[in-house]
């Protein structure tokens, strides 16, 4: 066994003992590697999968830069638990990717190695790299400076996690690429330098700056705008019995500070968000409302973990040794900012371990049409929801006036990438004389007087803002590489009118208000609704010298051009006229489109894509996102479609599964057999929960007699326990004059309606699939011993998806 030396060393062979003996020590194991291969995996496996049986934090970093990660080092790793390992994959796209280093720490003890070795056998063993080892306590600020940086470029949206799904994905990139590149795949060391595409001025990232002391009166405020309302429903939502919900509130109408006044009745409460500033503004205003209590910063320079409140870095929060710091009972409320970053798992990490008396979700942004729904961490719980367009409507926001203005870049000649288009070939696209004339023209005929513009990259921010400066404008370029001036200045002068544009990538996204901003500029085509909604934000605060927000925005033939629109209409205009392009706005908003881009919108909404290849891509999706085939209720939750279309296109999600290969042999086998039975718990109506409740009591017997018969009073106590045991159920569906008196539990009575309710009336409707007959309830139909365990899973997964549905579509009802 190696000594631990406290003191940095060089390590210029042999890193592998150095690495092991680390690994078998530690309790959190960051590996950062540019790839991996497979003989360096299997060097290291077995003592990963040692530290995981015995708890260890271990997350693996590595990338796809020219695809020299193999997929068989990274199936590798994937046998290791899930639940206790973390393995990403850094997609470049094409900018180089060469990190390489190594995190270990145990009771403050670890060390930092950083140098040039790569997880493969050679650069672990007899290859010629350099590399230091640097004792945390001797690095100091640097060991929590990288820990906190590994956690950032793990999570960061262009990582994926390796699973099943997404590892064959990976596979057929790979070999692609190697068909592609004979000649690179043998001598991509000669050609890693490489910048294929724009390099790293295509992900920018934010600029740091030391936050701005957020302002305050000494009075104690009162809820305002939509606050009061919000705050009775979040009220509500706890008294029912929920442990969780989530609020959706535009941009303007203070969600921080709905979160602090709720905060008020309870005695302790971790505030969890992802920017640094959000973290402090948030702390300031929770102490001007909650006086009295203790109020402190958990981050990477402070850690405050006994104040009454608690204001946290997921980074740093989702570094096991920080998250054990605390109990997972220590908070009586939780606070999720921004809570549509809530689904990464660095997030998930920290939710899955506190239990909170109630856990309160708070965005701006929860639009179900960018991947992964953030629903899901709610039990689909919306206890209020207030858009950007009902707040206009209520007077908090001010109006719009959309300019749709005709692009004529041809996005279908570019590469889409799943979530973006290929940065390179959008650049070239954006980067022509013409196509800043088209701009500049459109923003002459519509801007007022200060105006932020969102570009794709720091390459077209920097071309745009040089042309408009030829033409005789004041702008600035502000993105992550400015130099001489900061995004308080650039504000300042803005507000001032001493500039005219901002162009920028990505900076004004959250938490930035300026108010004073009366035109957007949209010069990117929309990736992102989600984006593209909290970029519509910057410009609707209120302000004394606006009437109005203009947004000037570049309609061409790209992913979501007509789907946007929607976001800009009252849900009372939405499909009222099928392929209508114009949806109806709010009092005082305009919506005014180019013709050309009239017609280009027409043309897209012909040409959407099939329903069905709509509602299979959106099942793909979902499955690599869990890495396994989702459960009816995961789709349900994380969807980008209506649920409802597998009913109706394939009569089952069973149905749907079998039409799509998506079923094992004997799934299959059941489907084909019991199909009929199959589709009658999917379809059969529900005015309330009972038919189902019924057939939960009756799954929850067991995989062998499940299928038995039962009696009213059988059913009963069941029955009455499960609708009255959480205060939503009883509410919903044990209040009207038939059923008060059962609340107070009487066997007979209950057994009486559940005799006259659901079983009654469901075998009367099952098409003689069940029979009522002199007090027994059962089906009429044989299930074989051998067939019963997997019919019962499968109708169980139709059973959880629509009672948890049922009582939440009430629920929103009410």
């Amino acid at each position: 066994m190696l000594k631990t030396s406290r003191e940095p060393k060089l390590l210029t062979s042999n890193l592998i003992d150095e690495v092991l003996h680390h690994i078998q020590l530690s309790s959190t194991i960051y590996l950062l590697s540019a790839f991996v291969m497979k003989s360096g995996v299997k060097m290291v496996l077995p003592a990963l999968k040692e530290a995981a049986a015995r708890g260890a934090d271990i997350k693996i970093l590595t990338g796809d830069y020219l695809y020299v990660t193999q997929p068989e080092a990274l199936s590798l790793l994937s046998e290791l638990p899930h639940d206790q390992v973390e393995v990403r994959l850094w997609q470049s796209n094409g900018r180089s990717f060469h990190p390489k280093a190594f995190l270990f720490n145990v009771k403050d003890q670890g060390s930092l190695i950083v140098g040039s070795s790569n997880l493969s056998k050679s650069a672990l063993t007899s290859g010629v790299e350099w590399n230091v080892s640097i004792p945390n306590e001797v690095s100091g600020e640097v060991y929590k400076d990288a820990l906190e940086q590994y956690i950032h470029l793990f999570y960061a949206e262009n990582t994926m996690k390796v699973n099943h799904e997404t590892l064959k994905t990976y596979r057929e990139q790979h070999a692609a690429f190697r068909q592609k590149y004979p000649d690179l795949a043998q001598k991509w060391s000669a050609k890693e330098e490489v910048e294929l595409t724009l390099g790293p001025d295509t992900h920018p990232e934010e600029i740091n700056e030391p936050s701005e002391p957020y302002i305050t009166t000494q009075q104690k405020p009162s809820p305002r705008f939509a606050q009061p309302e919000a705050l009775d429903s979040l009220q509500t939502t706890y008294e029912e019995g929920y442990d969780k919900a989530m609020v959706v509130m535009a941009t303007g109408l203070g969600k921080t500070y709905l979160a602090a006044f709720f905060a008020e009745h309870f005695n302790r409460i971790l505030f969890v968000a992802h920017r640094e500033e959000i973290l402090h503004q948030a702390k300031a205003s929770f102490e001007h409302v909650n006086v009295g209590k203790l109020a402190g910063i958990y981050n990477g320079k402070e850690k405050n973990a006994d104040a009454d409140m608690i204001f946290a870095s997921i980074f740093t929060l989702s570094i096991q040794d920080h998250l054990k710091r605390f109990n997972p009972d220590d908070f009586d409320l939780i606070i999720v900012d921004e809570f549509h970053h809530a689904s990464s798992r660095s997030y998930q990490k920290v939710l899955d371990y506190f239990s909170p008396k109630f856990l309160m979700g708070i965005t701006a942004t929860p639009e179900r049409t960018d991947g992964q729904d953030i629903f899901a961490l709610c039990d689909g719980n919306v206890a209020y929801e207030m858009n950007f367009i009902q707040a206009i409507q209520g007077g908090w926001l001010s109006p719009f006036h959309y300019y749709g203005v005709y692009d004529d870049i041809d996005y279908s000649e570019i590469t889409w990438l799943g979530g973006r288009y290929d940065e390179e070939e959008l650049a070239q696209a954006q980067l022509q004389e013409h196509t800043a004339d088209n701009i500049l023209s459109n923003w002459e005929k519509h801007k007022q007087t200060r105006t932020i513009g969102f570009c794709s990259s720091i390459k077209q921010a920097n071309f745009l803002s040089r042309y408009f400066n030829s033409h005789g404008y004041q702008t600035i370029s502000l993105h992550s590489k400015t130099e001489g001036m900061s995004r308080k200045e650039a504000i300042d002068k803005l507000d001032r009118k001493e500039i005219d544009v901002i162009f920028t990538v990505d900076l004004f996204n959250e938490g930035v208000d300026i108010p004073s901003v009366d035109t957007l500029l949209f010069a990117r085509p929309t990736e992102s609704l989600v984006v593209f909604t909290q970029q519509i934000g910057r410009g609707l605060r209120k302000h004394i010298e606006k009437t109005h927000c203009t947004v000037i925005d570049l309609i061409g033939n790209y992913r979501n051009a007509d789907v946007k629109l929607k976001l800009l209409g009252t849900e009372e205009g939405e499909g009222k006229k099928k392929g209508q392009v114009h949806p109806v706005t709010p009092a005082n908003c305009e919506i005014n489109l180019d013709v050309k881009a009239v017609q280009l919108l027409e043309e897209l909404l012909k040409k959407r894509s099939p329903r069905k290849d709509r509602v299979k891509l959106a099942y793909d999706q979902v499955k690599e996102q869990l890495g396994r085939r989702p459960t009816y209720w995961e789709m349900h939750l994380n969807s980008t479609v209506s649920v409802k279309e597998f009913k109706q296109i394939w009569k089952s999600y069973a149905g749907f599964l079998s039409a799509n290969d998506e079923l094992t042999i004997e799934e299959q086998t059941i489907y084909e057999t019991y199909k009929d039975w199959i589709e009658e718990v999917e379809r059969t109506p529900m005015t309330k929960s009972y038919k189902m409740v019924v057939l939960k009591y009756m799954l929850d017997r067991g995989e062998v007699d499940w299928v038995q018969s039962v009696t009213p009073e059988e059913i009963a106590p069941y029955f009455h326990s499960y609708l009255t045991e959480k205060p939503y159920r009883k509410n919903i569906d044990f209040t009207s004059k038939n059923t008060k008196a059962l609340i107070e539990y009487d066997k007979k009575k209950v057994a009486n309606l559940v005799s006259e309710m659901p079983l009654t009336k469901w075998s009367g409707s099952s098409k003689g699939l069940l029979v009522y007959e002199n007090n027994v309830f059962s089906l009429n139909f044989e299930v074989p011993t051998k067939d019963r365990a997997l019919l019962k899973k499968m109708t169980e997964e139709i059973c959880e998806y629509r009672l948890k549905y049922y009582f939440e579509r009430k629920w929103k009802k009410e």
